[in-house]
Protein backbone atom coordinates (compact mmCIF):
# COMPACT_ATOMS: atom_id res chain seq x y z
CA UNK A 1 0.00 0.00 0.00
CA UNK A 2 1.31 3.18 -0.85
CA UNK A 3 -0.33 6.06 0.89
CA UNK A 4 1.36 8.42 -1.15
CA UNK A 5 -0.72 7.73 -3.99
CA UNK A 6 -4.13 7.91 -2.27
CA UNK A 7 -2.97 11.41 -0.73
CA UNK A 8 -2.10 13.09 -4.15
CA UNK A 9 -5.36 11.41 -5.74
CA UNK A 10 -7.59 12.99 -2.72
CA UNK A 11 -5.56 16.80 -3.34
CA UNK A 12 -5.54 15.72 -6.93
CA UNK A 13 -9.54 15.35 -6.97
CA UNK A 14 -9.94 18.14 -4.51
CA UNK A 15 -8.72 20.74 -7.33
CA UNK A 16 -10.79 19.22 -9.60
CA UNK A 17 -13.72 19.72 -7.97
CA UNK A 18 -12.92 22.99 -6.24
CA UNK A 19 -11.70 24.92 -9.45
CA UNK A 20 -13.83 23.34 -11.89
CA UNK A 21 -17.53 23.21 -9.78
CA UNK A 22 -16.21 26.06 -8.42
CA UNK A 23 -15.88 28.46 -11.30
CA UNK A 24 -19.22 26.85 -12.74
CA UNK A 25 -20.60 28.74 -9.00
CA UNK A 26 -18.74 31.86 -9.99
CA UNK A 27 -19.34 32.77 -13.57
CA UNK A 28 -23.27 31.70 -12.75
CA UNK A 29 -23.01 28.75 -15.09
CA UNK A 30 -23.88 29.18 -18.66
CA UNK A 31 -24.93 32.99 -18.35
CA UNK A 32 -21.26 33.63 -17.09
CA UNK A 33 -22.45 36.69 -15.42
CA UNK A 34 -23.23 38.34 -18.54
CA UNK A 35 -26.46 36.77 -19.98
CA UNK A 36 -24.21 35.33 -22.63
CA UNK A 37 -24.03 31.94 -22.21
CA UNK A 38 -21.03 31.34 -24.54
CA UNK A 39 -18.28 33.26 -21.80
CA UNK A 40 -19.70 30.68 -18.63
CA UNK A 41 -19.33 27.52 -21.15
CA UNK A 42 -16.28 28.08 -22.09
CA UNK A 43 -15.07 29.29 -18.31
CA UNK A 44 -16.25 26.42 -16.72
CA UNK A 45 -14.75 24.21 -20.08
CA UNK A 46 -11.12 25.65 -19.37
CA UNK A 47 -11.38 25.85 -15.66
CA UNK A 48 -11.67 21.57 -15.60
CA UNK A 49 -9.06 21.47 -18.27
CA UNK A 50 -6.70 23.74 -16.93
CA UNK A 51 -7.36 21.97 -13.54
CA UNK A 52 -6.10 18.59 -14.72
CA UNK A 53 -3.43 20.17 -16.54
CA UNK A 54 -2.41 21.61 -13.25
CA UNK A 55 -2.86 18.40 -11.37
CA UNK A 56 -1.13 16.36 -13.60
CA UNK A 57 1.89 17.92 -13.57
CA UNK A 58 1.79 18.01 -9.34
CA UNK A 59 1.08 14.64 -8.91
CA UNK A 60 1.29 12.61 -12.11
CA UNK A 61 4.47 11.26 -11.20
CA UNK A 62 3.21 9.96 -7.97
CA UNK A 63 -0.60 8.18 -8.91
CA UNK A 64 -0.37 8.85 -12.42
CA UNK A 65 -3.14 11.59 -11.54
CA UNK A 66 -6.43 9.78 -12.11
CA UNK A 67 -8.68 11.68 -9.76
CA UNK A 68 -11.73 9.91 -11.49
CA UNK A 69 -13.12 6.99 -10.50
CA UNK A 70 -13.51 5.97 -14.51
CA UNK A 71 -10.01 6.44 -15.37
CA UNK A 72 -8.98 4.19 -12.14
CA UNK A 73 -11.33 1.60 -13.56
CA UNK A 74 -9.78 1.85 -17.21
CA UNK A 75 -6.20 1.62 -16.00
CA UNK A 76 -7.67 -1.67 -13.80
CA UNK A 77 -8.84 -3.26 -17.00
CA UNK A 78 -5.76 -2.38 -18.91
CA UNK A 79 -3.73 -3.57 -16.25
CA UNK A 80 -2.32 -0.97 -15.13
CA UNK A 81 -3.56 -1.04 -11.07
CA UNK A 82 -4.03 -3.25 -8.52
CA UNK A 83 -7.45 -3.97 -7.54
CA UNK A 84 -6.70 -2.96 -3.92
CA UNK A 85 -4.94 0.16 -5.30
CA UNK A 86 -8.27 0.83 -7.29
CA UNK A 87 -10.11 0.48 -3.93
CA UNK A 88 -7.85 2.85 -2.44
CA UNK A 89 -8.42 5.24 -5.19
CA UNK A 90 -11.85 5.45 -5.62
CA UNK A 91 -12.33 6.40 -1.62
CA UNK A 92 -9.69 9.10 -2.15
CA UNK A 93 -11.29 10.82 -5.11
CA UNK A 94 -14.45 10.43 -3.30
CA UNK A 95 -13.31 12.08 0.07
CA UNK A 96 -11.01 14.81 -2.38
CA UNK A 97 -14.33 15.37 -4.42
CA UNK A 98 -15.98 16.10 -0.82
CA UNK A 99 -13.09 18.09 0.70
CA UNK A 100 -13.67 20.16 -2.59
CA UNK A 101 -17.22 20.87 -2.41
CA UNK A 102 -16.70 21.40 1.50
CA UNK A 103 -14.58 24.50 0.45
CA UNK A 104 -16.81 25.64 -2.08
CA UNK A 105 -20.07 25.51 0.25
CA UNK A 106 -17.34 27.95 2.77
CA UNK A 107 -17.08 29.76 -0.20
CA UNK A 108 -20.58 29.96 -0.79
CA UNK A 109 -21.70 30.76 2.52
CA UNK A 110 -19.26 33.65 2.92
CA UNK A 111 -20.25 35.56 -0.58
CA UNK A 112 -23.44 35.65 -2.72
CA UNK A 113 -23.16 32.80 -3.97
CA UNK A 114 -25.43 29.79 -4.48
CA UNK A 115 -25.02 25.80 -5.58
CA UNK A 116 -22.56 23.52 -5.86
CA UNK A 117 -21.92 22.98 -9.80
CA UNK A 118 -24.10 19.42 -9.70
CA UNK A 119 -25.13 17.78 -12.81
CA UNK A 120 -28.13 17.07 -14.00
CA UNK A 121 -30.59 16.56 -16.91
CA UNK A 122 -34.39 17.57 -17.68
CA UNK A 123 -35.06 20.64 -15.32
CA UNK A 124 -31.58 20.64 -14.43
CA UNK A 125 -30.47 20.54 -18.32
CA UNK A 126 -30.17 23.84 -20.07
CA UNK A 127 -31.72 22.24 -23.09
CA UNK A 128 -34.01 19.91 -21.01
CA UNK A 129 -32.13 16.42 -22.14
CA UNK A 130 -33.64 13.51 -20.85
CA UNK A 131 -32.85 10.86 -18.28
CA UNK A 132 -31.68 8.60 -21.74
CA UNK A 133 -29.98 11.38 -23.79
CA UNK A 134 -27.96 12.16 -20.53
CA UNK A 135 -26.34 8.50 -20.49
CA UNK A 136 -25.97 8.54 -23.93
CA UNK A 137 -24.23 11.96 -23.72
CA UNK A 138 -22.00 10.80 -20.49
CA UNK A 139 -21.26 7.38 -21.55
CA UNK A 140 -19.62 9.16 -24.95
CA UNK A 141 -18.35 11.83 -23.46
CA UNK A 142 -16.28 9.59 -21.00
CA UNK A 143 -15.33 7.29 -23.50
CA UNK A 144 -13.75 9.66 -25.87
CA UNK A 145 -12.11 11.05 -23.00
CA UNK A 146 -10.89 7.84 -21.12
CA UNK A 147 -9.87 6.74 -24.79
CA UNK A 148 -7.44 10.02 -24.78
CA UNK A 149 -6.42 9.64 -21.80
CA UNK A 150 -5.37 5.41 -22.36
CA UNK A 151 -3.96 6.63 -25.78
CA UNK A 152 -1.00 9.49 -25.27
CA UNK A 153 -0.27 7.91 -21.77
CA UNK A 154 0.68 4.53 -23.15
CA UNK A 155 3.36 6.85 -25.53
CA UNK A 156 6.55 7.22 -23.68
CA UNK A 157 7.84 9.54 -27.07
CA UNK A 158 4.85 12.43 -26.04
CA UNK A 159 4.76 11.04 -22.08
CA UNK A 160 5.92 14.76 -21.09
CA UNK A 161 2.88 16.68 -22.84
CA UNK A 162 0.39 14.27 -21.74
CA UNK A 163 -0.75 16.23 -18.79
CA UNK A 164 -2.30 19.38 -21.57
CA UNK A 165 -3.53 16.59 -23.93
CA UNK A 166 -5.65 15.48 -21.22
CA UNK A 167 -6.71 18.88 -20.05
CA UNK A 168 -7.58 20.09 -23.44
CA UNK A 169 -9.31 16.87 -24.09
CA UNK A 170 -11.49 17.42 -20.35
CA UNK A 171 -11.84 20.77 -22.18
CA UNK A 172 -13.62 20.23 -25.61
CA UNK A 173 -15.79 17.71 -23.65
CA UNK A 174 -17.38 19.92 -21.67
CA UNK A 175 -17.71 22.56 -24.41
CA UNK A 176 -20.75 20.61 -25.47
CA UNK A 177 -21.35 18.35 -22.47
CA UNK A 178 -22.31 21.86 -20.34
CA UNK A 179 -25.21 22.84 -21.66
CA UNK A 180 -26.56 18.96 -21.95
CA UNK A 181 -25.61 17.33 -18.23
CA UNK A 182 -23.08 19.99 -16.83
CA UNK A 183 -20.25 17.19 -17.75
CA UNK A 184 -19.60 14.98 -15.32
CA UNK A 185 -17.31 12.20 -16.56
CA UNK A 186 -16.46 11.42 -13.55
CA UNK A 187 -18.15 10.04 -10.78
CA UNK A 188 -16.33 11.07 -7.54
CA UNK A 189 -16.91 14.77 -9.34
CA UNK A 190 -20.58 14.67 -9.72
CA UNK A 191 -21.30 13.23 -6.26
CA UNK A 192 -20.01 15.22 -3.60
CA UNK A 193 -21.64 18.53 -5.26
CA UNK A 194 -24.76 16.28 -5.51
CA UNK A 195 -24.71 15.19 -2.13
CA UNK A 196 -24.76 18.72 -0.65
CA UNK A 197 -27.12 20.14 -3.04
CA UNK A 198 -29.55 17.46 -1.83
CA UNK A 199 -33.29 17.16 -3.77
CA UNK A 200 -33.08 16.50 -7.89
CA UNK A 201 -29.30 16.73 -7.92
CA UNK A 202 -28.94 13.85 -5.99
CA UNK A 203 -32.06 11.93 -7.03
CA UNK A 204 -30.44 12.22 -10.33
CA UNK A 205 -27.03 11.44 -9.44
CA UNK A 206 -26.98 7.51 -10.54
CA UNK A 207 -26.64 8.88 -13.91
CA UNK A 208 -23.35 10.88 -13.32
CA UNK A 209 -22.03 7.39 -11.53
CA UNK A 210 -22.98 4.67 -14.14
CA UNK A 211 -22.66 6.44 -17.50
CA UNK A 212 -19.44 6.92 -17.03
CA UNK A 213 -17.90 4.05 -15.31
CA UNK A 214 -19.61 2.42 -18.57
CA UNK A 215 -17.84 4.89 -21.18
CA UNK A 216 -14.61 4.00 -19.12
CA UNK A 217 -14.99 0.43 -19.62
CA UNK A 218 -15.60 0.85 -23.04
CA UNK A 219 -13.06 2.97 -23.79
CA UNK A 220 -10.84 0.03 -21.94
CA UNK A 221 -12.07 -2.39 -23.80
CA UNK A 222 -11.84 -1.01 -27.26
CA UNK A 223 -8.05 0.31 -26.66
CA UNK A 224 -6.99 -3.09 -24.79
CA UNK A 225 -8.14 -5.36 -28.14
CA UNK A 226 -8.36 -2.86 -30.65
CA UNK A 227 -5.77 0.09 -30.34
CA UNK A 228 -3.49 -0.86 -27.58
CA UNK A 229 -0.07 -1.03 -29.48
CA UNK A 230 0.83 -4.41 -27.43
CA UNK A 231 -2.51 -5.03 -29.71
CA UNK A 232 -0.77 -4.30 -33.06
CA UNK A 233 2.78 -6.45 -31.88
Amino acid sequence: MNIKKYVAEFIGTMILVLFGCGTAVVTGGLSGGTGNGTLGVLAIALAFGLSIVAAAYAIGHISGCHVNPAVSLAVLINGGLSFPDFIGYIIAQIAGAFAGSGILAFITKNAELTGFGSNGFGELSAVNLTSTGAVVVEIVLTFVFVLTILGVTSNEKISNIAGIVIGLTLTFVHIIGIPLTGTSVNPARSLAPAVLEGGTALSQVWVFILAPLVGAALAALVFKYVISPKTEK
